[in-house]
């Protein structure tokens, strides 16, 4: 059993919790079409992202500190993920660090937070191109942690217990900014982090330091305004996840999916648009992949299967969740993904 810290870090939002209910109010609002007489009796859920195909249209969303609610962690979550085929995205706020998740990840991607300090940055992006993560997934919205009520009221951040470090506590340039090293004045390495990456946003122009050492795919995570989307795009982005950090940001914010469309029609056809925020079931994926995400993160409902069983955990959450989204396509109507857009639904 979690106890309260560790529960209500990760199931607390921002405020009142309102942009929170507003992304599962979103998928609320909107109804499948079901259609009949087709043969839709063997499906295929199989999925291009970044010109390799994976065995369906889902990847595991990056969460950090994730040994607060299972001692094994993103190492868990990685043999999950990779018994499944799926991409697992590792956050730069990990419990396990990037060689150490690699050893046993399959498809794996890097989520970056992005530090203030361009030589800890182009470090770890390579460390994570040495050890295989194919896709660089950078975190825009979390340039300072919003206001989280659950979190304040505990006096609980894990950051400050050393939880969610390993990844910058073992990179070579960010340990040579420090006077001693991380093992010798844990307080010290910790109070040299923070700052390094939190309280100061970064902007446009300086996307081109991330292009300039990231081979591979970047996708830009947190966006949720078309002009935002449009601008991804003229950077040379090769994607986007719509994603307002599953309401753990800015309370009355606008729900992901609310977004997702206009920014679909705006990009869609010059960016791989990814969605997160408010998925709870496959009838959630179906209705996203409907409205035009090609893929869909899977956050909270993962890190509840981890606390409970581990890896085990882990997939059999995911497993149902892929069960019923493929039972939702073939009493649909449909036998792929790719077949969905926005006629297979109704809003009320």
């Amino acid at each position: 059993m979690l106890d309260d810290t560790a529960y209500w870090y990760v199931a607390g939002s921002c405020g009142s919790g309102d942009t929170a209910a507003a992304n599962c109010a979103a998928f609320a609002r909107w109804r499948i079409v079901p259609r009949m007489l087709r043969s839709a009796d063997v499906r295929d859920l199989r999925t291009e992202l970044f010109g390799r195909v994976y065995p369906a249209p889902l990847a595991l969303a990056p969460v950090g500190v994730q040994s607060i609610v299972h001692p094994e962690g993103d190492i868990a979550t990685a043999r999950a993920a990779a018994s499944l085929g799926i991409p697992m995205v590792l956050s730069t706020a990990g419990s396990f660090n990037i060689e150490e998740v690699a050893e046993v990840a399959g498809p794996r991607w890097y989520q970056l937070y992005w530090p203030h300090d361009d030589e800890v940055t182009t470090s770890l992006l390579k460390r994570a191109d040495k050890a295989g993560y194919e896709v660089l997934v950078v975190t825009l919205d979390t340039w300072t942690l919003g206001w989280r009520p659950h979190d304040l009221n505990r006096g609980y951040l894990p950051f400050l217990r050393g939880n969610g470090l390993a990844t910058p506590f073992s990179d070579p340039v960010f340990r040579s900014r420090l006077g001693r090293t991380c093992e010798d004045d844990v307080q010290a390495a910790i109070e040299a982090w923070i700052p390094m990456f939190n309280g100061r946003a970064h902007t446009w122009p300086e996307l081109a330091l991330l292009r300039d050492n990231w081979d591979g795919p970047i996708v830009l995570k947190g966006i949720q305004h078309v002009d935002d989307a449009r601008r991804a795009a003229d950077a040379g982005m090769d994607g986007v996840v719509v994603s307002n950090h599953g309401g753990r940001q800015i309370d009355g914010a606008v729900a992901s999916l609310d977004a997702l469309p206009g920014i679909v029609a705006a990009v869609g056809d010059r960016l791989t648009v990814l969605f997160d925020s408010g998925v709870r079931s496959g009838s959630d994926v179906f209705k996203a992949l409907a409205l035009g995400a090609r893929a869909v993160l899977l956050g909270r409902p993962y890190l509840w299967g981890l606390a409970n069983g581990g890896t085990e955990g882990v997939r059999q959450v995911v497993r149902s969740l892929l069960a019923e989204l493929d039972l939702t396509l073939g009493l649909a109507g449909f036998v792929s993904p790719a077949e969905l857009d926005p006629s297979v639904l109704v809003s009320r």
